[in-house]
């Protein structure tokens, strides 16, 4: 079911998804491993950093920070999906996780993945695959963890808001941390409460999701 859903997704889009949709591959020398990006000095992640500022004209913590929120994105997709869809998860450990520069930014697919179900593959999954990046990206461009756990919570939200309709926040909260409590609902969609950094860049308009369109609360008396 969700290989099918991430196939029409991609065939809207004309093809430009961040995700192959079989999830699959046999690597050829196209693709470059995941854990490539955790492995000190950094250099290759460094140099995707140092592309996506360059492509914004950004600081190097912006740069990081929209780096980590389109690969973060893309690596979350299939999971929020296959949570809402029937229940199972597929999980891409970081050892066989493969990815490339595309026109979606990254696209992302695995040498092999299991299959879970419910929210326990999810959270194990943010640990063994995600928080290691996060920690890299966060020591290498000194960018809050934070701000970086931020975009996986909208990587939850946004496509069971825009893409099969899901209790995101139920999913959330029942993660817990680092995800739990970044982001909001609001009507029909949501809000963040931590920023993707986006807005720092000059001429450019705030993603609807962004924390400085929060309505504010009334103070307390």
């Amino acid at each position: 079911m969700l290989t099918e859903a991430l196939q029409r997704l991609a065939d809207g889009r004309g093809g430009v998804i961040g995700v192959e949709p079989g999830l699959v591959i046999d690597p050829d020398e196209s693709w470059t491993a995941a854990a490539d990006l955790v492995r000190e000095p950094y250099t290759l992640l460094a140099g995707l950093v140092g592309q996506t500022a360059a492509r914004w004209n950004a600081p190097r913590h912006v740069g990081a920070a929209l780096f980590w929120k389109t690969f973060g994105y893309w690596q979350t997709l299939p999971m929020a999906l296959g949570w809402a869809l029937d229940g199972r998860v597929p999980v891409m450990r970081l050892a066989d996780t493969y990815f490339k520069v595309s026109d979606a930014g990254v696209t992302i697919a695995a040498s092999r993945v299991s299959w879970g179900t419910g929210v326990e593959p999810i959270r194990e999954s943010l640990a063994e695959a995600q928080q290691p990046l996060v920690k890299a990206i966060s020591a290498l461009a000194k960018v809050g963890e934070r701000t970086l756990w931020g975009s996986t919570a909208e990587a939850f939200a946004h496509p069971l808001t825009c893409i099969v309709k899901g209790d995101y926040m139920a999913l959330l909260a029942e993660l817990g941390s680092p995800v739990d409590g970044l982001v909001e609902p609001a009507d029909d969609g949501y809000f963040r409460r931590t920023c993707c950094l986006w807005i720092t860049l000059p001429d450019v308009e705030a993603c609807g999701s962004c924390c400085v369109l929060r309505p504010q609360r009334p103070a307390r008396s």
